[in-house]
């Protein structure tokens, strides 16, 4: 089981990743050129949204039942496994957590630069410090 769950989550990172990628650069594009954010945009951020939201659950499933959530304490000098058992889950909290703010932001917002800019600023923090705390060795064995 703990390796089904392992490679899910691998494996989803990938979309993850894909999607933030797309809504960003829709947001971006859509506030550079003064377009109306339609329902095209809301989608397309809403579908990051959710993949980032699966991947935490994900995440979170498979730090408790691997053997990395108990050796968290006893082995920070270890940088590989201080990346995997502690800055990875953590700095992925926080980019979720900015996600989700952009995405509630921008529900609020009235103007259509607003909404761009809110999703594209939130997102785009998000999707930076996912990228900075992916245990790349691991990604690519």
């Amino acid at each position: 089981m703990y390796t089904f769950i392992q490679k899910f989550h691998s494996g989803w990172a990938y979309l993850a990743l894909l999607l933030l990628v797309i809504a960003v650069a829709n947001s971006l594009i859509g506030m550079s050129s003064k377009k109306e954010f339609t329902a095209k945009d809301r989608k397309i951020a809403i579908f990051g949204l959710i993949a980032t939201h699966i991947q935490l659950v994900v995440g979170m499933i498979l730090y408790f039942v691997s053997p990395l959530g108990s050796a968290v304490f006893g082995q920070m000098k270890d940088a590989a496994l201080r990346l995997t058992s502690l800055e990875h889950p953590l700095t992925n909290l926080i980019a979720i957590t900015l996600i989700t703010i952009g995405w509630s932001k921008h529900k609020k917002a009235t103007t259509n630069e607003a909404k761009f800019k809110s999703i594209a600023i939130f997102f785009g923090l998000g999707l930076l410090l996912i990228l900075s705390r992916i245990p790349w060795s691991l990604w690519f064995k």
